[in-house]
């Protein structure tokens, strides 16, 4: 077998084998709290799919059980050389975790309407004078990200955090919008803490009709939250 065809099937094989293992922990969630502690979870890593989230959690809890990494549920996750662009680099004896990247190509055609008419380029292959181009995504490749547990060197900046406004609200302000609040057919209703409301400052909520805020912050913090709520979608928080 040539070099070439080993390399695709040694691919091919590796695919099936993180397909299989995703098929394992999807259907490893056979109840409702299972799920929800899932997507709680999948909500930490926005910027990946769902399946590549589960894959590292699957992958992270195993790492812990060997003890290679002190904490069960993975944190901060990244590829080797997005380590190596934040000053950190992968410890020794550390095996990343395999995901599922994509693979894209580019594709030119005159006439962009026609589905049929976009030829796939080749690497480095430009396009045609007044061809369009768009980038398509044509399979999947295993790829590899390690936990910030397994990785060493500069600390991590931390990220921006919101902070809530301080202070008194203009007079009259919070009456106004807890008008146009019962005015939509909606109750209002003050709570002690964000506890009450799944840790939001306030809720917005299509079924009960009911807006919620939360009593213990600043004034302006509350008339923010209001405001928010007034114009948010439904069932959601702030």
């Amino acid at each position: 077998m040539r070099p070439q065809a080993r390399n695709l099937a040694a691919r091919e094989e590796k695919l099936q084998a993180l397909q299989q293992k995703l098929t394992e922990s999807v259907g490893a969630l056979v109840s409702g709290e299972d799920w929800k502690r899932a997507l709680e979870f999948a909500a930490k890593f926005r910027g990946r799919s769902f399946g590549n989230t589960m894959l590292i959690a699957v992958q992270h809890y195993a790492a812990f059980q060997e003890g290679r990494v002190p904490d069960p549920m993975p944190t901060y996750v990244a590829g080797f050389r997005q380590w190596q662009s934040l000053n950190r680099a992968v410890m020794k004896g550390q095996s990343g975790y395999a995901i599922l990247a994509p693979v894209t190509a580019r594709f030119a055609s005159r006439t962009p309407a026609e589905p049929e008419s976009w030829r796939r380029l080749a690497r480095g292959e430009k396009p045609s004078p007044g061809e369009a181009v768009r980038s398509k995504l044509v399979g999947l490749k295993p790829a590899h990200v390690w936990d910030v547990y397994q990785t060493d060197g500069e600390p991590i900046p931390e990220p921006p955090r919101p902070t809530l406004l301080q202070g008194q609200a203009p007079e009259g302000l919070w009456d106004g919008l807890a008008d146009q609040i019962t005015a939509h057919g909606f109750e209002l209703r003050l709570v002690s803490d964000a506890r009450t409301i799944g840790g939001a400052n306030g809720l917005t909520d299509y079924l009960t009709r009911e807006v919620s805020v939360r009593m213990d912050m600043d004034d302006a913090a509350q008339v923010k939250t209001l405001a928010h709520d007034l114009l948010t979608a439904p069932t959601g928080a702030s």
